[in-house]
């Protein structure tokens, strides 16, 4: 059953991009069960009795529609393996139990994990008390929610670890921000990339770069990299994470793609860039690398992107991607490309290409 999705989405994929004449074709498979960090569930009462829940799809949540679940198998097996002694830590403990709503799940290969409890009650003292014994008692961290309301006992994020090619890589991420949920083929995708920028040389400019997920790999094929991203929140974790990680050549803007096209088309100056010391000028670009969201390049950066020689292209849209294809196509050939099952038995298709100018 898994090989049959994969291959309708190899299939669905090569025909898509079939006029690029793509030859160098390489496919990531997931694991079939267990390869999704993060999960999240309702909470269904019954009297006294709870359960964790989901509801058919396109329907009311309410019983008719209810799913009950003791276990997940999408989900890893370390958030498998906690669900049933969380439901009964919190069945036992009356001030936990009321008035429950939600439980969502943050996972890791490192072995941390992270619990968010959202309630539709305000959140006191004598419920921050029990959540503290329940978070000693289980080894996790524990966020609290409520309208109005989100405390964190311990920490709000998890420290990740991700092994690229036998290098081991660590990120911090925050509840409530993006990561890859499917860590194992996050690892493929990273080395992938970092494969991709082998010999490139000089050096990278990077957009919508998150919390640094691909730049910590991708910087150890350059001599500098300059990443652009405007979330202050993903600024953070990125800036946290190329601490922690030693990578001293990497540079983070906190502009968006098309405040940086402008930047590069000479029609606008951001201050934010002086008051960071970085002198555009003084970078010797040769490969700008993306990964854009599900609406693609615009119009203006994909100008900006064609400039370069080199392109390394991740898409969590093949509709989109073809769309971008056709216009960088007319400046670059692709060279590579790639399907990554990040969500298997879904339609969902996560792909890469490399790019390089036409001579």
């Amino acid at each position: 059953m898994y090989q049959q999705q994969l291959n309708d989405k190899i299939q669905y994929l090569q025909s898509l991009l079939q006029d690029f004449a793509i030859e160098n074709w390489h496919i990531v498979p997931s694991l079939s069960e267990h390869y999704r960090m993060r999960a999240e569930f309702r909470i269904w009462h019954e009297g006294e009795r709870i359960s964790y829940a989901m509801f058919q799809a396109g329907q009311k949540a309410g019983r008719h529609s209810l799913i009950e679940l003791t276990q997940f198998p999408v989900a890893a097996k370390s958030i498998n393996d906690l669900m049933p002694i969380l439901l009964a830590e919190i069945s036992g403990s009356p001030i936990l139990r009321e008035r429950w709503y939600q439980c969502e799940f943050l996972a890791t290969l490192s072995g941390e994990m992270l619990l968010t409890l959202i309630y539709h009650k305000k959140l006191g003292e004598e419920w921050e008390v029990a959540a503290r014994e329940l978070q000693e008692k289980l080894s996790v961290k524990i966020i609290g929610r409520s309208r109005g309301q989100k405390i964190v006992l311990k920490e709000d994020f998890v420290t990740e670890k991700l092994n690229v090619a036998g290098q081991d890589f660590v990120y911090r991420q925050i509840e409530g921000g993006f990561s890859q949920p499917n860590a194992k083929i996050c690892e493929q995708m990273l080395a992938w990339a970092q494969d991709c920028a082998a010999d490139l040389g000089g050096d990278l400019l990077e957009l919508y770069c998150g919390n640094g997920n691909f730049t910590l790999p991708l910087s150890t094929q350059f001599n500098r990299v300059l990443a652009t991203e405007v979330s202050k929140t993903s600024v953070a974790a990125a800036l946290w994470n190329i601490q922690a990680n030693g990578r001293d050549n990497i540079r983070i803007a906190r502009l968006s793609a098309e405040e940086l096209t402008a930047v590069f088309s000479g029609s606008r100056e951001f201050q934010r860039l002086k008051e960071q010391g970085i002198d555009l000028q003084s970078y010797d670009f040769s490969t700008i690398f993306i990964d854009p969201p599900r609406a693609g390049v615009d119009a203006e950066t994909l100008k900006l992107v064609a400039q370069f020689d080199n392109v390394i292209y991740v898409s969590c849209n093949p509709l989109t991607l073809r769309e971008n294809l056709d216009i960088l196509s007319e400046t670059h050939t692709v060279e590579r490309a790639a399907l990554f099952d990040q969500f298997p038995f879904t339609h969902h298709i996560e792909s890469g290409v490399l790019l390089k100018k036409r001579a």
